[in-house]
Parts: C-alpha cells; sequence; structure tokens
C-alpha cells in the first residue's frame, strides 16, 4: 500500500530543468544561493493562539514561553541571518490522496481553521507564493519518478499545519512561500518507507539551485505525538502541561540528543524508530525531507527550544548547511 501512488524512479538527471537565475534585487548577506537553512517547526494551534495576533480571531493569556521564545530566536536568525528569498515548508496535515502536490497559486487568501480546536485557530490568511520555484520543484520530483501536481485552484483552503509554521518563523509575511503537500501513504501507514521524502527532498534542492534562490526549509513536525484528549477549561493553564508519559519524552530526548551531537545520517535510522516507539508525527516525513535536502548534513542541529503541548513533544531546531555558521 505504501507504494501504490508511486512510478519507479527515473535515473538522476545531471542537469537542472530552469536555468539559474540571479538572486532576488534585496537579498544581502553572503553571495551565496541555496537552501541556507533548515528548520523543525512544530505547528500546535496554541502557539498562535497564545501570541494573539490580529488574523486569529481567539483571544488567550499566553502560555508555552519556552516555545514561542525559541521561535522568536529562530525568526530573527531567519531575518538577520539568512535572509532568504523563499520560505519552503512540507506540513502533515495537507494531506493528499495521490502523490505530493505544490501549491502555486500566486496569492493565496482566506481563512484557516483548526478541525479539533476551532476556538483556538480561525486565521486569516493573505501571503504570496514563489509559483515559479514551485513549478521547478514539481517537474524537478516528477523527473526523478514522483507522482507530482501543481495546485492553481484558490479556493482551495490552505491547512493549519502550512499556516501555523510559516506564522511563527515569519508573522510579517513578507517573504514569498513554496508550500508541499503531505502524500496520504507515508502518513498513515506505519511501515510506509520515507525513501519518497529522500527523493522530494533531492528535487526541491535541484530546483532550488536551479532557479537562484536563498531558501529556507521549514518541516512542519511536532515529535512525540500522543495527546491528551480533554482540556483544561482554561486552555492556556500551564499547571496542566507536561508530557503525556516518561516512555514518549524519553524518547524526544533521544532523538534530541542524537541531533544535538550530530551528524544527522544516524537519524536515517532513528527517526524511523523514534517513530514507532511515540507515533510521532515525523512519519508525514517532514523532517525527512528537510535533512534530505540538506544533504544529510555532517553536523548537529541547534535545538533551541522544546517543550510539550497538550502532551506532544515539540522542538524548534535549526540547521546550517556544512561549512556555515552564524555570524
Amino acid at each position: 500500500m505504501s507504494k501504490v501512488f508511486r512510478v519507479p524512479l527515473a535515473p538522476a538527471r545531471g542537469g537542472a530543468t530552469t536555468a539559474p537565475r540571479a538572486p532576488h534585487p534585496a537579498t544581502t548577506g553572503p553571495p551565496r544561493c541555496g537552501i541556507v537553512a533548515g528548520c523543525l517547526s512544530p505547528h500546535p494551534p496554541h502557539l498562535i493562539y497564545a501570541e494573539n495576533p490580529p488574523q486569529n480571531e481567539p483571544r488567550s493569556t499566553g502560555g508555552w514561553e519556552t516555545l514561542r521564545w525559541a521561535y522568536e530566536r529562530l525568526r530573527a536568525r531567519i531575518r538577520e541571518v539568512h535572509k532568504p528569498d523563499v520560505l519552503i515548508v512540507h506540513a502533515p496535515h495537507w494531506i493528499t490522496m495521490v502523490g505530493h502536490h505544490v501549491n502555486c497559486v500566486p496569492n493565496p487568501r482566506g481563512i484557516s481553521v483548526e478541525p479539533i480546536f476551532p476556538h483556538l485557530f480561525r486565521y486569516r490568511y493573505d501571503f504570496r507564493s514563489d509559483v515559479e520555484l514551485g513549478e521547478a520543484i514539481a517537474e524537478e520530483a516528477s523527473g526523478l519518478g514522483l507522482v507530482t501536481r501543481t495546485m492553481r485552484d484558490p479556493r482551495v483552503r490552505v491547512d493549519y499545519a502550512t499556516i501555523g509554521a510559516l506564522h511563527l518563523a515569519n508573522p510579517a509575511w513578507d517573504i514569498p512561500v513554496v508550500s508541499l503537500s503531505a502524500n496520504n501513504n507515508p502518513y498513515f501507514y506505519s511501515d510506509a518507507s520515507l525513501e519518497e521524502m529522500e527523493v522530494l527532498g533531492e528535487a526541491t534542492r535541484r530546483a532550488v539551485e536551479a532557479t537562484g534562490r536563498r531558501a529556507v526549509l521549514l518541516a512542519s513536525n511536532s515529535l512525540s505525538h500522543l495527546h491528551w484528549h480533554e482540556e483544561p477549561e482554561l486552555p492556556e493553564d500551564m499547571e496542566r502541561e507536561h508530557p503525556y508519559n516518561n516512555h514518549q519524552y524519553r524518547w524526544d530526548m533521544k532523538l534530541l540528543e542524537a541531533i544535538r551531537r550530530g551528524p544527522t545520517a544516524p537519524l536515517r535510522e532513528l527517526i524511523p524508530e523514534h517513530i514507532e516507539a511515540t507515533a510521532s508525527e515525523t512519519k508525514a516525513g517532514s523532517l525527512t525531507w528537510m535533512l534530505a535536502a540538506m544533504g544529510w548534513p555532517k553536523v548537529a542541529g541547534d535545538v533551541l527550544g522544546y517543550g510539550t503541548i497538550i502532551g506532544t513533544g515539540n522542538a524548534v531546531v535549526e540547521w546550517l548547511p556544512e561549512g556555515s555558521r552564524h555570524g
């Protein structure tokens, strides 16, 4: 079942499908293009609810500060250090039944509602897509044997996981976006291979380099994903917030300790083990896609913060390409 919507992989092609172009005129900083950072960027709606941005209708009294402060540090790095032309996000709740889809609507606008927590997340979005890059990713992915489509219907509502990760990484919404769907197979079948996500990562890298973009990748995943089925009367009551159980917490720490040690290659085996042990949301493949797009860098990830939300484990983590460092 995990490979029912997949065609055989084509041999790797030597050239890119799109001619390189000059970096965006507004780009400053190091004179290089390509993937300049990758981030594990969990999307729980509670974090946006706690920030009270004007786009979100519900109001809160705060909460989950450790994760929100981690995102503040990540935002500063994106804006002051990486200065990307585009944010590329892979999110587990834009689920497509057949293949991998790329949002190529130039200006998605609407309201995104979290179906389980509509009292926390009713968010009005209005952003720009990098259609040229989105088309290039779809073309590269198709050439590598993945069933891939471009989504061009402006009536389709953008899912809350995409919106959540993008807002938390860049609440100004002044950087163009490419959003990728989560194919049904790797999300729902526990024995599904993450191999397709590595191929999608390779396609993403090729397209970014061919179009001359500076890109930051956002893997919109939580870690351990067992959670409470009832919430307190005040959702942001931090007295009620803690790991679902010690087993889930210890496995999150095992994964994060490996991330902090580096390199990333051992995560190829550890991520599936973590999924099996914790029902991790990384089963959607976003983290594997991001690390594969970066070539499984031989560096440690910078864990900016870890915390739980309704019992689930969440970490904000940044990886830089090999040879890069913060100024």
